[in-house]
């Protein structure tokens, strides 16, 4: 992807999962593919890219909470205004793939946009926290592009299952960075590229409801636990991608997600 400018270097501690030989690896950064924790290195194409998710310890599954309309500049290009309090929904573990997945476009979809999101997986169990302490119980963060087809949308507020629940509609990745080697998660630029050319810039400093205001706000009434995900919005500047699209996000310090996009099924 020629003429795509780095952001901010890969921060420290970053790693990752990938499937090689039939089962499910821990890697960490390499400057020729990736590094199993034993050392040895694998190369592109030798593996596959699994979302950069740690594995979870006795629970049967995640939660997955995503965000509507938590950039104003994202809610005025849509023609609506910020909500007042968070617009959350959730999704499955069906629309999870990794870095370097392909996403199947709806046959006669028009409307299908990338958005490139800072995700919070928390770490430890969170419960009434405050804001002022809600960012001890976040584990790390990574990238999620969380694709939607807006020809299903029938109310922001209440989006309809076909345009944020679809299978692989959702790419995270590639690293998982601890939340200390990031500070403050407000202060992170992103941006997204659809065939090599800049579509998407913005910074997280403007989410309407920040990282520890929507851990603060969930925990209050429901228990986090360690592995469950804050898919937190995106900036505007998104546009249709038709199929054999390349899309790339980058978030500072957090590496770039890439994402092909590829014909669906009937």
């Amino acid at each position: 992807m020629s003429g795509i400018a780095s952001l901010r270097p890969l921060a420290e501690g970053a790693r990752g999962w990938v499937r090689w030989q039939g089962r499910v690896h821990e890697v960490r950064p390499h400057p020729a593919g990736v590094q199993l924790l034993g050392g040895q290195v694998l190369h592109e194409g030798e593996f596959d890219w699994l979302p950069a998710l740690p594995p979870l310890q006795g629970r049967r599954a995640r939660s997955c909470f995503a965000l509507g309309l938590n950039y104003a500049d994202h809610a005025r290009e849509l023609d609506f205004k910020p909500p007042s309090e968070p617009l959350l929904f959730l999704k499955g573990a069906n629309t999870l793939c990794g870095h370097r997945g392909q996403t199947p476009r709806p046959p006669g979809a028009r409307h299908m946009h990338y958005e490139c999101e800072l995700v919070a997986v928390i770490g430890r169990e969170a419960r009434r926290v405050s804001r002022a302490q809600a960012l001890d119980h976040v584990a790390g963060y990574t990238i999620a592009n969380d694709y939607a087809v807006r020809d299903y949308l029938e109310n922001f507020y209440r989006p309809n299952l076909r345009v944020k629940n679809r299978d692989a509609c959702t790419p995270i990745g590639p690293w998982l960075v601890p939340a200390a080697q990031i500070g403050d998660p407000q202060g992170l630029s992103l941006r997204s590229w659809v065939n090599g050319e800049l579509k998407q810039s913005g910074s997280t400093r403007d989410m309407v409801f920040g990282v520890a205001e929507l851990i603060e706000y969930l925990s209050g009434f429901m228990t986090l636990s360690p592995g469950d995900l804050i898919l937190t919005g995106t900036p505007d500047g998104v546009v249709d991608c038709p199929v054999g699209s390349e899309v790339v996000c980058e978030i500072d310090g957090l590496g770039r997600l890439h994402n092909t996009i590829i014909e669906g099924q009937p």
